[in-house]
């Protein structure tokens, strides 16, 4: 028997989402879990383990039509709770990227989250109730050179976010969270091409505390939660810092070959 209670979680196969369906699943909530690769399928046994009904479904959020699809296997029923934590990151210099490539991290990240947003939001907002948490980053504070395609979609979010944050204002049964997390210890450093640099070497957060600060907030209906207390200071220096600070900054944690420095200084100490 369905619960009352439906959520849809999308990146949910692996990482913060994939701890975000857990959550949600042991809340009571139904889910439809969405990813674009088949490991969905197996991280929606793990989720069945709460007692709640899991449909799996595999769609490139990319596109359209892929959140048209997932829409569509709703089926209808109202949908109480969206995590839209999918998302797609590309390292290395922005004049070395493919085309295609940098579109796709664009087209996930801002497109497919806009379009998967404004679906489930319109009927959210019609009937005055539902919870939205939106997974956008700390990237998005700073110029992200040799991340610079993927920091801009980020920076795109975190305003986007408030900026319908305000206009939904008078809907006050419906709050939108932005979940803000730093490097992440997920699959997101291999799928970019970023293990060779520092940020993709260094100690990383947990995704479950992440995942878990982003939902105690989501259930309290905060606007923003910037995940851990390094990032938050980072967070807030980036406010008073020139951008070209922040850009060499960045630079020196994304460029290809300084994950060479961490090693070293692991070795040296």
């Amino acid at each position: 028997m369905a619960s009352q209670k439906f959520a849809i979680v999308t990146g949910a196969s692996t990482g913060i989402g994939f701890e975000l369906a857990h959550l949600a699943a042991q809340d009571g909530y139904d889910l439809l879990v969405v990813a674009d690769e088949p490991l969905i399928h197996a991280a929606a046994e793990d989720f069945r383990r709460h007692g709640v009904d899991v449909q799996p479904v595999e769609s490139d959020l990319s596109t359209m039509e892929g959140v048209d699809r997932l829409i569509a296997c709703t089926g209808g029923r109202q949908v109480d709770l969206l995590c839209a934590n999918a998302g797609r990151g590309l390292g290395h210099a922005f004049l070395e990227q493919d085309a295609a490539d940098w579109r796709r991290v664009i087209d996930t990240n801002v497109t497919g989250t806009v379009y998967l947003l404004q679906q489930v939001l319109r009927p959210m907002v019609a009937r005055n109730a539902g919870k939205v948490l939106v997974t956008g980053s700390i990237a998005g504070f700073m110029p992200g050179s040799f991340q610079a395609v993927y920091n801009g979609t980020k920076a795109f979010i975190d305003s986007f976010v408030d900026a319908v944050r305000n206009e939904i204002k008078d809907a006050d049964g419906v709050t939108v969270t932005n979940l803000m997390p730093g490097p992440t210890e997920t699959e997101f450093f291999d799928r970019a091409e970023m293990l060779d640099t520092k940020v993709g070497a260094d100690e990383k957060d947990d995704p479950a505390k992440v995942a878990r600060d982003g939902w105690d907030a989501l259930m309290d209906g905060k606007a923003h939660i910037v995940s851990g207390w390094k990032n938050k200071l980072q967070a807030a220096a980036a406010h008073v810092t020139p951008a070209g600070v922040l850009a060499e900054r960045h630079r020196k944690m994304a460029e290809p070959g300084t994950a060479e420095e961490v090693e070293a200084s692991g070795r040296s100490g």
